[in-house]
């Protein structure tokens, strides 16, 4: 099914002022990232050039995992209040009625989360860099330039956000109430996190092919996500939150609805009557 740009440009706009507009989306999107930047920021600058490499290259690990969790969880918070709390505000059903189609729909949506997602995460990494580059004892901050882990994580940065963001909306597409699929969503996102965490602290041994193969992966799951979470995208499941009802007979008439030729021959009696 072909997508009219100017449609899906249109969901995008709408889905962005929906964020604004919610405190709680405008909140953890606000307050992860400092948490998630602050504390291995901290960590990375505390760490001495003197420190053995053990230790040294143990900080730096866990100060290279702390920012993945953010493309992961924020795009899946924001995706678990994007149909679910439409449908809790009476605004999901106007958008239905227009001429956007299940494709442009699921585009604009996924969009909409997707590029604040990815920019949030690569400017996390970006500041984190930076400050390494420039208040961090040189040997460290060559140990975090050189890091294996660091092109790693800028791969993974749009394939765990993609991940975070089906799953909120396969989450948000079936059930009725906000705070219960921004719960579900989390917890269908930490399986993409536990992969980050492996291969930040080198559990899986973060190599060129290993990293590709598993991009590899996660970007056909992501793909065969995107086409799962496109069959919940029926017009009177996203209303309900239910799965649409078919073959349900037809109510029999009421034996009260008279037939439009009973009427004529009804009215044809009156005229008579008159007459007469």
């Amino acid at each position: 099914m072909s997508a009219s740009t100017a449609r899906v440009g249109a969901v995008i706009g709408k889905e962005l002022a929906e964020f604004r507009r919610n405190r709680l989306i405008i909140g953890t999107a606000a307050v992860l990232p400092v948490l998630f930047l602050v504390v291995p920021t901290a960590s990375i600058l505390t760490v001495k050039a003197s420190a053995l490499s053990a230790g040294l290259a143990k900080g730096i690990d866990r100060s290279l995992f702390l920012p993945l969790p953010v493309p992961v969880l924020v795009p899946a918070i924001m995706s678990a209040y994007s149909v679910v709390g439409e449908r809790e505000q009476g605004t999901l059903e106007p958008v239905l009625t227009t001429p956007v189609s299940r494709a442009e729909l699921l585009i604009g949506k996924a969009a909409a989360i997707f590029i604040p997602a990815a920019a949030l995460g690569y400017l996390m990494f970006g500041v984190f860099v930076a400050i390494t580059q420039l208040a961090a004892a040189p040997a460290v901050a060559a140990a975090v330039r050189h890091a294996p882990q660091l092109p790693a994580a800028l791969i993974f940065i749009p394939l765990l956000a993609a991940w975070g963001i089906w799953v909120g909306l396969a989450v948000s597409a079936r059930v009725t109430d906000t705070r219960v699929a921004q719960q579900l969503s989390t917890l269908g996102s930490l399986p993409a996190a536990a992969l980050a965490a492996l291969m930040s602290f080198q559990v899986i041994s973060p190599s060129f092919g290993l990293a590709a193969a598993l991009a590899g992966g996660l970007l056909a799951v992501d793909c065969a996500a995107c086409f799962a979470v496109a069959r919940l995208f029926d017009r009177e499941r996203l209303i309900t939150g239910t799965r649409p009802s078919r073959g349900i007979p037809a109510p029999a008439p009421s034996q009260d609805i008279q037939s439009p030729g009973e009427v004529t021959a009804h009215r044809k009696g009156e005229l008579k009557c008159r007459r007469l």
